[in-house]
């Protein structure tokens, strides 16, 4: 089985593509994910120039790839779920390359609010005060039968 779940800070801010053949929309962006360390060894990595977090690369597609990066800006928390892919490529030299990253099938918003706040870029911004970007009920949600409620 092939799934990942992760919780991070932005390490930058999105990048909106389209790829050429179909105009599908691609998202990358980097997830900083704090790695497991107590208070006392965090303070010691930290004064030893070692990363106290792990950068995963996430790709993400379609609709959400359009929302993310209008949404989405360095330094803000998400969660993704999704699965690790690895794929190769040949560079310029001739040197065959590896990438391994997280194909993103669900991501949340857990710092909320536009992009302008956290003091990026200016990007689409939104008409309503509460600091909820303005979906329609069928970017993000989906019927629920009452039957299908465990409660």
């Amino acid at each position: 089985m092939n799934n990942v779940v992760l919780i991070g800070r932005l390490a930058r801010d999105p990048e909106l593509k389209f790829i050429p053949s179909n105009g599908m929309a691609v998202t990358n962006f980097t997830l900083a994910v704090d790695k497991d360390l107590s208070k006392d060894k965090k303070a010691e990595f930290a004064a030893q120039g070692k990363p106290t977090a792990d950068f995963i690369p996430i790709v993400v597609f379609g609709r959400i790839a359009e929302t993310c990066a209008n949404y989405l800006a360095k330094g803000r928390m998400t969660a993704v779920a999704g699965r690790i892919q690895t794929r190769s490529y040949t560079s310029n030299s001739g040197e065959r390359k590896y990438i391994t990253e997280v194909l993103a099938s669900k991501v949340e918003f857990i710092d909320w609010g536009d992009k302008n706040t956290s003091g990026n870029k200016s990007s689409k911004s939104h008409d309503s005060n509460d600091g909820f970007p303005d979906f329609s009920e069928d970017d993000i949600f989906q019927p629920t039968d009452d039957d299908d409620i465990p409660f």
